[in-house]
């Protein structure tokens, strides 16, 4: 298994309630559930872990060209 890293999240009580409820309903983890909706974020927007040709990030306060 790969290594986990741990960090601090804080986060309004109601998006935490909706994902744990959704965690329950799909019989994953509130951790687990959060991962999979943020790997789920990522390959949409093309930036999936691993993937080939990811793109980066455009520095800050500026728009990718399309």
């Amino acid at each position: 298994m790969p290594e986990r890293k741990a960090f601090l999240l804080r986060i309004d009580p109601a998006v935490l309630e909706a994902l744990q409820r959704w965690a329950s309903d799909d019989l994953r983890s509130l951790n687990s559930q959060i991962e999979f909706v943020l790997r789920r974020a990522l390959e949409r927007e093309g930036r999936a872990v691993g993937a080939k040709g990811a793109r980066t990030a455009p520095p800050a306060g500026t728009e990718e060209a399309s």
